[in-house]
């Protein structure tokens, strides 16, 4: 009898080795993540003087900004597009659960009980009842690796959603940056506008007294008045701009437009970085987008493994015993019963389904390959561009600065002359316009420096770097 039973209870442990053997022939996809081939250096060179070094995480410390760091903090706590990002780091890690739950035997209980009458014509009632308790137990055996390469399909997956938060923190803390600039910048053009009017204003005076003199002509304060007036109109649109531009970053902050504030500071106050990056190799390591297109690319690989692995036959054990009475709601010496089984299953017609689905999850892996080396070519371009804007915008910078010193000199001898009646009014008011030109190009400069700084910071990944 002890043999028997040792017998009965052998032919699923051996099933069930045979399964793990089995498992050796798991499917297996190579990667197929491209070799690049990278410059040896890039195109626009960074300042001599700049030792090239990784970039720190906290970049935007650089600025020197007390204000833009208070920002930051706001954005990274509130920002709804970083809420949206960490939630579907949350829906990567359930669907990941999911995918891993098929690794796990699948348990399962019943109970019922049941009472039946029959009275069949001219025989007496009979009666019958029963009451049942039973346990199933099923076991799908991944002979090829299906299931192993959906959960590696989805450990990627996961990955690459980690890499798309990194990447939308990045983007959000370069737009906090630029939107505040550029509400600086706003800002300060609204300022050199007024200064422009009070300086415009206090030649009307002078053209007037000289008119009430008998000096000056109608003609004359006719246009001082109108440029006057230009100047009072251009600066309604850069009151709206102010307005508008702190309306949009506090929605980068998550804050209400109507209850935000900020602090305004000098935007030539603020630090230009001196950034230098690394060799190219290094951008590899430094982007979270790149990192997220090879972890995307890994994702793709394992689902045609996958798909591959649905073609051929699948096995599953299970096991399932109850317990029955013939006893309303009681199981007082009940019946037993013990089942055991091996299943083997393989698609025989489905209309080419499976096989369709195999040749999309590979162009779905052909299209990813392409998009990472379309990323990694961007990224290079990116840094390449921003060291090269970098250096250009300073060189702006300076000769611009140049050129509106000798603007306000030029301002000051044309008014000198005016004002004692050896010079003309056409020359005081030409040399009004250029001194504002000259100002407000300054300041549309200054925020292409930082701006400048802040892509090239972007481009080089803002101090992230891959920790696998």
């Amino acid at each position: 009898m002890y043999a028997k039973n040792a017998k009965f209870h052998g032919r699923p442990l051996a099933a069930a080795i045979f399964g793990l053997l089995l498992g050796g022939c798991a499917i297996v996809e190579p990667s197929s993540l491209p070799r690049l081939l990278l410059p040896a250096q890039w195109r626009e060179s960074p300042a001599p003087a700049v030792a090239p070094a990784p970039l720190a995480a906290d970049w935007w410390t650089a600025f020197g900004s007390a204000e833009l760091d208070r920002l930051v903090g706001l954005a990274l706590k509130d920002s709804p597009d970083l809420l949206i990002a960490a939630e579907r780091i949350r829906q990567a890690e359930i669907a990941l659960g999911i995918s891993s739950a098929a690794r796990l035997p699948n348990l399962g209980s019943s109970a019922g009980t049941s009472q039946s009458r029959r009275t069949p014509d001219g025989e007496p009632t009979t009666r019958s009842e029963s009451s049942s308790l039973g346990l199933s137990l099923s076991y799908e055996l991944d002979l090829w690796g299906r299931i192993a390469a959906s959960v590696a399909a989805g450990e990627q997956t996961l990955k690459a959603t980690r890499y798309d938060y990194e990447t939308a923190r990045l983007t959000l803390l370069g737009s906090v940056a630029s939107g505040y600039f550029q509400a600086l910048a706003a800002a300060q053009r609204l300022r050199i506008g007024e200064d422009n009017l009070a300086v415009a204003q206090r030649i009307l005076a002078i053209v007037e007294a000289r008119f009430a003199n008998g000096v000056a002509t109608p003609l004359e304060v006719s246009q001082q008045r109108t440029t006057v007036l230009a100047q009072q109109a251009a600066l309604i649109p850069l009151a709206v701009q102010v307005r508008q531009l702190h309306s949009a970053l506090a929605l980068l902050l998550g804050q209400l437009p109507q209850e935000a504030a900020f602090a305004d500071e000098d935007l030539a106050a603020l630090q230009i970085p001196a950034i230098a990056p690394e060799l190219p190799a290094t951008l590899l390591l430094r982007r979270p987008d790149i990192a997220a297109a090879e972890a995307t690319l890994a994702a793709n690989d394992a689902n045609v493994a996958a798909a591959r692995a649905a073609l051929l036959p699948s096995a599953s054990l299970s096991a399932s015993g109850s317990l029955g009475s013939a006893v309303l709601a009681d199981l007082a010496n009940p019946t037993r019963s013990v089942t055991l089984a091996l299943s083997l299953a393989q698609n025989i017609f489905d209309g080419g389904r499976l096989r369709l689905q195999t040749e999309s999850a590979r162009s779905q892996r052909a299209v990813q390959v392409i998009n990472y080396g379309k990323a990694v070519r961007s990224a290079l371009k990116e840094v390449d561009d921003g060291l090269g804007n970098a250096a250009k915008t300073a060189r702006q910078e300076a000769a611009q600065q140049a050129v509106l010193d000798q603007a306000a000199r030029t301002l000051a001898l044309a008014e000198l002359r005016y004002r004692e009646g050896v010079g003309d009014l056409l020359t005081v008011l030409e040399a009004q316009r250029t001194v504002f030109s000259a100002r407000d190009q300054l300041v549309t400069l200054r925020l292409s420096r930082l701006q400048a700084a802040i892509d090239l910071s972007k481009a080089l990944g803002g101090g992230w770097q891959k920790a696998d």
